[in-house]
């Protein structure tokens, strides 16, 4: 099953990627621009497709290369037509051109995925060929060109970003969410470094809670307990934080995927499919906004939104990737949960990539799924996750990879993190292909 739902995903980064310059449509919605967080995943996908036979070595080094030679050539400035500024990257960009898309910011997270992608690559393709030096010059050079204190803007955290119609973003990365990663590579960089300050800055708004029978770390979207996971294995390593409490954040993922089932379980607002073996409240869409009757009772639902347990919003929309990309913190009972979207809610039935972002089971209108409302798309953000989750779980593959990476290590201990692989005694291990 496994193996199956990992191949049919990857299909998505087959089919749409533009292979003149490797940029990955955001979703599968008509005339969509590509996302710079798909093309991240991507990149960091490709080693995991050679090793499971889903895409021969070449073909992934001719994509790789392809994807960094276009970051590296493209115009990076000021003026709104670029495609970057000061290393940094669009949250969206033309899927033709590479110019931003939609007068978007230029995103300081996605370009952290971006960049994480880039850097996996570098650690798998290792061969001393031509080509795969060239990647990893050009990974590195594209990690060191992120001019991470320009994008504090003077503050003590990180912006979420820029806009060259407006200046600096208002919003700062703090509290905990998907930021984590993003800090490590500001924190490792060698050129550009924030200050360690700017991390326990971020960490300060910290939230500490007991919810659906857990206390962990509180975040309400299952996503943000996931992405920068899927770089970095934090077993057994510890910040200040995580050392107070005694876990670490693998431990606070694993509670947080609980969580989640047990809100589920209980059900507050009773709605339909919410079970033992349905559950994954997360970012994505839903079949809003709107405002329906159903069963006497008055449902709002709501579209694109960071659907979160236990304070909401909720509307009765589950993200079943979002169930698998904690497969690594909780196979128990993720695994039933695949087995049930699967073989008996059949959403990956006559889908060409795997599952689709989110369904609803409540939602009166249910074309093509006796089961409930299916979104209508695919999305490139919510591919990448399962690929390298499911890998993550079965091999170790994608964590192996990045613990060689120097920069994500001294990040990771500037941040104050030591313990398991970063303990002086650690030697970091780096994945050699035999394919």
């Amino acid at each position: 099953m496994l193996d199956q739902l990992q191949k049919k995903t990857f299909a998505y980064f087959l089919h749409e990627t533009n292979l003149e310059n490797g940029l990955v449509r955001d979703r599968t919605k008509k005339d969509c621009p590509a996302s710079i967080a798909a093309t991240g995943l991507a990149l960091a996908s490709y080693p995991v497709a050679v090793e499971r036979g889903f895409m021969a070595r070449f073909a992934a080094i001719e994509r790789t290369l392809t994807t960094l030679r276009f970051f590296w050539n493209s115009p990076q400035g000021p003026a709104p037509n670029t495609t970057g500024y000061h290393g940094f990257y669009y949250h969206f960009l033309d899927m033709r051109t590479g110019r931003r898309a939609w007068q978007c910011e230029l995103s300081t997270v996605d370009s952290a995925f971006l960049l994480a992608g880039a850097l996996a690559a570098g650690m798998y393709f290792t061969a001393g060929t031509p080509d795969e030096d060239e990647i990893r010059r050009l990974a590195d050079a594209l990690y060191q060109r992120a001019d991470w204190q320009w994008a504090q803007d003077g503050g003590a955290t990180i912006t979420h970003g820029w806009k060259p119609e407006s200046g600096f973003i208002k919003y700062r990365w703090q509290g905990y969410d998907e930021a984590l990663l993003l800090y490590f590579l500001a924190l490792g960089s060698p050129a550009h470094p924030s200050p360690k300050s700017s991390y326990a800055a971020w960490a300060s708004t910290y939230k500490w809670e007991h919810c659906c029978g857990q206390d962990y770390l509180y975040a309400g979207p299952l996503f943000t307990h996931q992405l920068s996971h899927a770089w970095i294995d934090f077993r057994d390593i510890q910040d200040a934080f995580m050392r107070k409490k005694g876990i670490d954040y693998f431990e606070n993922s694993r509670r947080a995927t609980y969580a989640q089932q047990k809100y589920a379980i209980d059900n507050p607002l009773k709605f339909e499919g919410y079970a033992r073996k349905c559950w994954g409240l997360t970012a994505g869409v839903g079949p809003g906004p709107a405002t329906i009757k159903v069963n006497g009772i008055e449902r709002q639902f709501f579209g694109y939104v960071g659907r979160g347990v236990p304070y909401g919003p909720d509307d009765g929309t589950v993200a079943p990737w979002a169930a698998a990309a904690s497969l690594p913190f909780a196979p128990e009972i993720v695994l039933p949960a695949l087995d049930y979207y699967i073989r008996e809610v059949k959403l990956t039935q006559r889908n060409p990539y795997g599952f689709k972002e989110s369904f609803n089971a409540t939602y009166p209108e249910k074309p093509g799924n006796p089961h409930g409302w299916v979104s209508p798309w695919h999305c490139g953000l919510n591919q990448g996750p399962i690929i390298l989750m499911i890998e993550n779980y079965r091999s170790g593959l994608v964590w192996q990879l990045m613990r060689g990476c120097p920069y994500l290590a001294a990040g990771l201990r500037r941040a104050g993190f030591d313990g398991g692989w970063l303990g002086p005694r650690s030697t970091a291990s780096r994945h050699v292909s035999t394919r």
